[in-house]
């Protein structure tokens, strides 16, 4: 899940179709999600760092918003009496706080944007006072998890045996398993069971879908199923928090309700994340690329092997069982769904690794349904890890919906 130089490249460019679109009805939430979207593209983070700072930045944000405007009651930190202070002054600073924690070598971008946002706002007591909440809530939410553990010792154990050869890169925040979650107890709290036996139907099924439609040179994937691959091959937070946005700037909706929503999802998300990897670290289970060309070991005679099989898409650094993408997906989508409702809901969203093409869906589900096959058509997931992955992602977002409750 790391971005390539391709889709950074690109990146840009499809942030840029994004503030033209929300320009004219965004407020200072959906705004600065854009910024901070920018900035992260520019910082080159991998996904699993950059879904971290966004639950980091958007949590900022929320408890800022909130504790001028007291919408909600007051959150897990605590940074006082606030009212009368300037919100869009608040989440500026709340974001340049958090950013300059995260990325501090891309300062520059930074305090550009911060400098921007300020010259908007006319000089004022409640500006100088919201711009003291956003400083101190952004503090105040890395005070409370200094013991995140993100940059835990890299220990992993590469399989092998005494001399045998095996590719020297390292598989993807293992550590991860060891961070502090947001709404969870413990990284295994949803932790599913194991994937199915190589001899079982499942198994058959799903082994022969993604070799016949997930390969580079699949003749059977259609051009729809390609153009979803292609958009999907994008994994860094914004692609979500783009499906928020155009949702969030629906009519009726307030800053505050914004600032929640965003920091329920980015909170859901990177829960969704460490539960993920914790599953996939216990059960390293292998990539289609890996399967496919030892079909000829796996104990069942349905699964040929194809020795020079290649996924659509390069394959992430991390073990396969179960699917991110699939759990981001539907954690955000849990999300949605408690907020709007489970019936018809505009959503769309870019992607720079689809030139910045917009996809759009009627209701949650088929955005949900959609990230999970197109890893199956990217070649780098078997339909039972989306499934399984979308799974814990809806366990995921129903807590992140309970712990934002305001009896919480």
């Amino acid at each position: 899940m790391q971005p390539t130089a391709n889709q950074l490249r690109r990146a840009g460019a499809a942030i840029a179709l994004a503030v033209a679109a929300t320009a004219a009805q965004a407020d200072a939430v959906t705004d600065w999600s854009i910024k901070a979207g920018e900035i992260i593209t520019e910082s080159k983070m991998g996904t699993p760092p950059a879904v971290r700072a966004s639950a980091y930045i958007n949590s900022a944000v929320y408890e800022a918003v909130n504790a001028i405007t007291r919408r909600y009651p007051a959150g897990r930190v605590q940074i006082g009496a606030a009212q009368g202070a300037s919100v869009d002054a608040a989440i500026a600073a709340a974001n340049r706080t958090a950013l300059l924690r995260l990325m501090p070598a891309q300062q520059a971008s930074i305090d550009a944007a911060y400098q921007a946002a300020l010259a908007a706002i006319p000089d004022s007591p409640a500006k100088l006072a919201g711009v003291n909440v956003g400083e101190k809530a952004a503090t105040a939410v890395f005070a409370a998890r200094s013991d995140d553990n993100a940059t835990g010792a890299d220990t992993y154990r590469p399989h092998t045996t005494a001399g045998a050869y095996v590719p020297t890169a390292m598989p993807a925040v293992v550590q991860w398993t060891n961070r502090k979650p947001w709404i969870m107890t413990k990284a295994d709290q949803f932790r599913p069971g194991p994937p199915p036996a190589l001899t079982s139907v499942t198994w058959t099924k799903d082994f022969n879908e993604v070799k016949q439609v997930g390969g580079k040179a699949s003749t059977l994937r259609t051009p729809e199923q390609t153009e979803i691959a292609r958009f999907w091959d994008y994994s860094l937070p914004m692609i979500y928090q783009g499906a928020v946005r155009s949702v969030a700037l629906t009519p009726g909706r307030d800053v505050t309700a914004n600032a929640r929503l965003f920091a329920m999802t980015a909170q859901a998300m990177d829960d969704g994340l460490i539960a993920i990897f914790d599953a996939k670290y216990t059960y390293n289970f292998w990539r289609p690329v890996t399967a496919i060309r030892n079909g000829d070991i796996d104990g069942n005679d349905s699964t040929e092997r194809d020795a020079g099989w290649s996924s659509f898409i390069d394959t992430p650094m991390h073990p396969e069982y179960p699917s991110a993408h699939s759990v981001l997906a539907a954690s955000v989508g849990a999300v949605l769904q408690a907020e709007f409702g489970k019936g018809p809901l505009a959503l769309s969203t870019t992607s720079p690794t689809a030139k910045g093409a917009t996809r759009r869906w009627n209701n949650v589900e088929d955005f949900v349904q959609e990230v999970g096959v197109a890893r199956i058509y990217d070649g780098v997931h078997f339909r039972f890890s989306t499934e399984v992955g979308t799974a814990m992602g809806r366990k995921v977002g129903a807590l992140a919906v309970e712990m934002f409750e305001p009896s919480h």
